[in-house]
């Protein structure tokens, strides 16, 4: 092995122990340097939001789960544990620093990590071979999106989830919540106020009647 080779193979140990040392929350502080207007927040969602955003799920019925913007799969394993045998977990993101990391972390045959947009979310589910999606969760941040581009995700997602089934954010404003009330029939809410920070819950539920959003 030449000095030159021995030295590469030492820069891509360092950085394989440096990743290590610094877990999920280093690679997800560098994702959000890296694109801060596609990452909600520098900090990970609490235990408590996780439980109560999962908590309406009609689990034994989910056959597909969509997560949009999984960052380093902090809701990830909590849905997998959740799904029964035959569902399956698909995660969207536009960060290949996340795609990455999550194929290496979830060995899951149920888990499916696609680097991509939301707004293709149609084709991604039938690119698995689905034609719809149980429910859709999304922690992507409505509110720093580029113009046009939060309205096209949600309409999309509404075209995609089957009925019954919901569309789930969680967000510090509002911008997410009002833009499910125009697509999604009924819409009910709640806020995590022990996440940091709070932040509102909504779900958009994909059935007939009037929207009752909050």
């Amino acid at each position: 092995m030449s000095s030159n080779e021995l030295a590469q193979k030492r820069r891509i140990g360092l950085r394989q122990r440096v990743m290590r040392a610094v877990g999920p929350a280093g690679v997800f502080f560098k994702g959000f340097l890296r694109e801060p207007r596609m990452v909600g927040s520098v900090i990970p969602s609490s235990r408590s939001t996780i439980d109560a955003m999962l908590e309406p799920v009609d689990w034994a019925n989910c056959k597909l789960f969509v997560e949009y913007g999984p960052g380093v799969g902090t809701f990830c394993q909590s849905v997998l544990d959740r799904l029964p045998r035959d569902g399956e977990l698909l995660v969207i993101d536009t960060n290949p620093l996340f795609i990455d990391y999550l194929k290496r972390a979830f060995t899951d045959s149920r888990f499916h990590a696609v680097l991509g947009s939301a707004a293709d979310v149609e084709e991604i589910v039938r690119m698995i071979g689905h034609e719809k999606a149980d429910y859709v969760l999304s922690g992507l941040p409505f509110s720093t999106l580029p113009e046009g581009v939060g309205q096209s995700i949600v309409e999309a997602t509404s075209r995609v989830v089957r009925e019954g089934g919901a569309f789930m954010t969680y967000q510090f404003k509002g911008v997410a919540r009002d833009l499910t009330a125009r697509y999604f029939p009924r819409v009910t809410t709640d806020m995590a106020w022990f996440n940091i920070p709070p932040c509102i819950l909504a779900w958009g539920w994909q059935t007939s009647g009037k929207s009752d959003a909050a």
